[in-house]
């Protein structure tokens, strides 16, 4: 097929998918179903008429439909950036017991150098660790 014709039959395809209907094709606004649509194969979209699969979008977006790979992709990343957030307390709330715990483990070595100080056992002075300041 000369690139004349290829280009026309993809432009006819891409008329028929915008106005919903599709004869070849299930109709999605995707470039593999434009292809399908066009009877010519996916490569030739995307590696030689490049120029009209980019018009195609275009005139997608045009017209206020946004495809499906984009939406998934939409989707997914709304669910990622909500996964993060909660991450995000989790790890706040994590970091809040170990700080927690860091000054109960202090307090008790000071408390047990003290009580064998008491019993008359000597030991190496115990220098209470610097708390972490609060986040």
């Amino acid at each position: 097929m000369s690139q004349d014709k290829e280009r026309d039959s993809i432009r006819a395809a891409m008329d028929r998918l915008l106005a919903g209907t599709p004869l070849r094709s299930d109709g999605a606004l995707t470039v593999v179903a434009l292809a399908v649509e066009a009877d010519v194969k996916r490569h030739v979209l995307t590696h030689r008429h490049t120029d009209l699969k980019d018009e195609f979008y275009a005139k997608v977006r045009a017209q206020g439909h946004v495809p499906d790979s984009e939406r998934k992709l939409r989707d997914e990343l709304k669910k990622t950036k909500e996964r993060l957030a909660e991450a995000t307390v989790e790890i706040k709330r994590l970091q809040g017991e170990v700080d927690m715990f860091a000054r109960v483990v202090n307090v008790l070595e000071v408390e047990n150098d003290q009580l064998r100080n008491q019993q008359g056992r000597k030991r190496a002075a115990v220098v209470p660790l610097p708390t972490a300041p609060s986040r």
